[in-house]
């Protein structure tokens, strides 16, 4: 038993005496990807060319850079107001959750996302991705579009912001 015990010892302090300072150090680091950045009760002001396009709030917004895409999720929600150039609404969007990827200026939603423009039409699904550069919306879900007059069910959906087109 003493010499089994002896014998473990001694390969175990074999083992750990070849190894390196930093080989030593890596072993105590994660592979978890923390944020680089930060923010509760977030508020951001979307532009285009000086001309204000929505109005993005969220609880807790955490950006990740480095990586082979540089990103920002907002894992406790979202709420964005879209803007005409007058600064008045054109249409709202929340979600139980996003992520924007940052390089190609795409935000998907998720988890209960509802879409409602000013004229009271709304729109529900599980995922929607916002193109920021052609300014559409778009889903390959399921959805449900309440207007006064009708209830359209179905898979896919595209429009622009103001949820008209």
């Amino acid at each position: 038993m003493k010499l089994r015990l002896v014998i473990a010892l001694g390969f175990y302090l074999i083992l750990h005496a070849c190894s390196t300072p930093e080989e030593q150090s890596k072993a105590l680091v994660t592979d978890k990807v923390l944020p680089v950045e930060t923010g509760k009760d977030v508020e951001i002001l979307y532009t285009d060319s000086g001309l204000p396009k929505a109005r993005v709030k969220t609880p807790l917004l955490e950006r990740y850079s480095g990586g082979e895409k540089n990103y920002t999720e907002m894992r406790k929600g979202i709420s964005i107001r879209f803007l005409k150039p007058n600064q008045e609404t054109e249409s709202f969007l929340t979600a139980n959750y996003a992520i924007r990827y940052d390089l190609e200026k795409k935000v998907v939603a998720r988890n209960k996302v509802v879409v409602r423009n000013v004229d009271g039409d709304t729109l529900r699904t599980e995922e929607l991705l916002w193109n920021e550069a052609t300014q559409r919306v778009s889903s390959d879900k399921y959805v449900t579009i309440t207007t006064k007059n009708e209830l359209i069910m179905g898979d896919g959906f595209e429009s622009d912001i103001s949820f008209k087109n």
